[in-house]
């Protein structure tokens, strides 16, 4: 596709100051040499603040994995019952990142929610399909060890944002495809589902917002080499590319107005409503790519964190569909 930018759609105004005052959240242009400049700044939070903050209490697990244990942090409300719990995969263009990454923000969404997040490998060192698979492992031992962990298997939810959400949408039709375990949702905030990288939102907003389709070409080629892209991608890498969505869980989609994968998630998500399925699409008006993370106060970002919110309310009532 070839797009001439005639136009844009306006960011939010506390949203584009923003991306004027903190430079260091724009990640545009990003080339394959500059992954590991990118690493080093990089501020992780510490899990310990987010479980105390959050009243949660932390531990720490191993997942038996394709190339050795998979590092699971769980953050458990108190109770005694098993409680619901977000299976939770981290940012990052599957090229940075880490276990602690946007777990405030997912234990913010679900109150009385567990947050299992997943360390899993990154991208060149590991390409594909080694973080989907380091998910896959997570999600086989967490249902499996739901009741020792006081959790409920019934409610376990996928989710991640942007990277962590293409791949929980990747996991999602690997356990569809694999025969399971039941999933009860995906909520999947403005995910990164298709390598062609070629969409008309990816051209107009290109050189500008927190991400662009030149640092995601970045990202693709590094997860995927030089098929990234091409004619064989398998949906489990770019879930963009499934032949069907049917069959998937409860889906929750949200997306900036103003951003890359704007046009990609609404077509995901009226797929699955053409395959028959059950999804939830909410575009933001003014969002730019992570919105709600780089400016988590302004009236948009709250609005998006309580329409999450409501919507896994209902996924905790019902559980997984029979």
């Amino acid at each position: 596709m070839t797009t001439a930018v005639t136009a844009r759609p306006p960011f939010d105004p506390a949203i584009a100051a923003a991306l004027t005052d903190r430079p260091e959240h724009v990640v545009t242009r990003l080339a394959p040499d500059e992954i590991d400049a990118l690493r080093s700044r990089a501020e992780p939070p510490d899990l310990d603040e987010v479980a105390t903050a959050s009243r949660r209490t932390l531990t720490w697990h191993a997942a038996p994995g394709p190339a050795g244990d998979v590092r699971v942090a769980l953050l458990r409300p108190a109770g005694d019952g098993p409680v619901p719990v977000l299976l939770h995969l981290h940012g990052g263009g599957l090229v940075v990142g880490t276990v602690s990454d946007d777990v405030a923000a997912s234990a913010a969404t679900g109150p009385g929610w567990a947050v299992a997040s997943v360390d899993y490998r990154l991208a060149p060192e590991h390409r594909y399909p080694a973080a989907v698979e380091d998910a896959y492992a997570a999600l086989v031992w967490l249902v499996g060890q739901a009741a020792a962990l006081g959790l409920d298997a019934t409610r376990v939810v996928v989710t991640g944002v942007s990277a962590g959400a293409g791949l929980a949408a990747a996991l999602a039709l690997l356990a569809r495809d694999r025969g399971g375990p039941a999933i009860a949702g995906q909520l999947l905030v403005c995910p990164m589902l298709d390598d062609r990288n070629d969409s008309a939102s990816g051209h107009q907003m290109a050189g500008v917002g927190s991400w662009d389709r030149t640092a995601n070409a970045t990202a693709w080629a590094a997860y995927l080499g030089e098929s990234a892209g091409g004619p064989d991608t398998p949906p489990y890498a770019s879930a963009a590319r499934a032949a069907r969505l049917g069959g998937l869980p409860r889906t929750y989609v949200d997306v900036g107005s103003a951003e890359t994968f704007r046009d990609e998630c609404v077509q995901y998500a009226a797929r699955i409503w053409a395959d028959g399925g059950d999804a939830e699409l909410h575009v933001w008006p003014g969002g730019c790519h992570g919105f709600d993370g780089l400016v988590p106060d302004a009236p948009v970002s709250r609005d998006a964190r309580v329409a999450r919110a409501r919507w896994l309310a209902r996924v905790r009532r019902r559980g997984v569909t029979p």
